[in-house]
């Protein structure tokens, strides 16, 4: 298992997650939808201050890229098997995450910003769904100087998987296709989460720069049905899933494989062309807590068992177990040892 090692890198922006059960008004208020996650405008500011003086709230190291680095190291449970950079400030909040994120077994390399608070995202669960206002703050100062200094390089060498949400195209897209160029360079494995409808409307050329060098995608079924919307690739999911697969790609000693989960219906896989269905484990109303991270866990899950070079079937079944213990607890937390055996 030594071998494992430093053989996951992640980026994104790592963010504190202030989380808290909160009724309808509170969305209605600040125009927000359940289900959906959003970059903070001017008039979202207030929301942070009201959700920690009203609600009964939990902070928990979150950020969707880091939430799937820590899902990830939790399934492997091998120390400092994986890695995570992104920028923090030099505050109190920045101290949680690290602290959280160490020791869950990640090895963090943050940029501490002197000059910004770290970021910040307000988790407003309704009746079980989530509603996610993302405030960046110092996460949307990371630089690609950064990523390129000698300390940086050494992890990216040693790793041979990389991955990244789509969250963090709106910060350093030039930064995400470097990374890419070098998987390709050496041919090593990169992931990458498409994350937000928003992302795929407003961030397209962003999200077309690095897509060719994704040798595996994910997504929800409302981010695929944008896709399909926004590529004129129709509404049948299946379609899109074959339409995305088939994206220009940089690497062309394999296939891109596309994974799109649906919630509790089955999730759908598309490899070498070919279209698979697998259902998730099946969890009662009763069982379920928030489905906050639901998403995240399912893609760490699934890397944990990628990076071992197991069958497509097993890194399935590993990212359904992930996210079947995400969605009973809740945020992105999980039981101190996974449980999962395959078959």
């Amino acid at each position: 298992m030594d071998s494992l090692q430093g053989v996951l890198l992640g980026i994104g922006n790592p963010l504190l997650d202030i989380s808290a059960e909160t009724k309808p008004d509170l969305l209605e208020k600040y125009e927000l939808k359940p289900g959906n996650a959003i970059l903070a405008e001017p008039k979202h500011v207030p929301l942070y201050e009201e959700l920690v003086k009203n609600y009964k709230v939990e902070y928990i190291a979150g950020g969707a890229a880091q939430n799937t680095i820590r899902a990830a190291q939790w399934m492997l449970q091998v120390p400092h098997a994986t890695s995570y950079i992104g920028c923090i400030g030099n505050d109190e909040y920045g101290k949680r995450i690290k602290e959280a994120a160490e020791n869950a077994g990640v090895k963090t390399y943050y940029l501490v910003d002197e000059t910004t608070s770290t970021g910040t995202c307000a988790v407003l669960v309704i009746d079980k769904e989530r509603s996610l206002v993302a405030n960046l703050a110092a996460a949307n100062n990371y630089k690609k100087t950064h990523f390129e200094s000698p300390e940086i390089q050494a992890v990216v060498e040693k790793a041979q998987f990389y991955y990244c949400s789509g969250f963090f195209l709106t910060v350093s897209p030039d930064t995400l296709v470097t990374m890419g160029k070098h998987a390709l360079q050496h041919n090593k494995y990169f992931l990458m989460n498409l994350s937000a409808p928003f992302l795929i409307n407003f961030f397209w050329d962003a999200m077309a720069s690095v897509l060719p060098y994704a040798d595996v995608v994910f997504c929800n079924e409302s981010e695929a049905e944008t896709l399909g919307a926004k590529q004129n690739w129709g509404n049948d999911l299946e379609e899109v899933a074959k339409k995305l697969a088939e994206f220009p790609k940089e690497n062309k000693s394999r296939t891109r494989m596309v994974v799109f989960t649906q919630g509790a219906n089955q999730t759908i896989v598309c490899k070498d062309g070919k279209i698979t269905k697998f259902a998730p484990i099946k969890c009662s109303s009763e069982e379920i807590v928030d489905v906050n991270g639901a998403g995240d866990s399912f893609v760490g899950g699934f890397i944990s068992r990628f990076v071992q070079n197991k069958p497509v079937e097993e890194c399935i079944a590993a990212a359904h177990y992930a996210a079947w213990e995400c969605i009973r607890r809740s945020g992105a937390t999980f039981p101190p040892q996974p449980k999962f055996a395959y078959p």
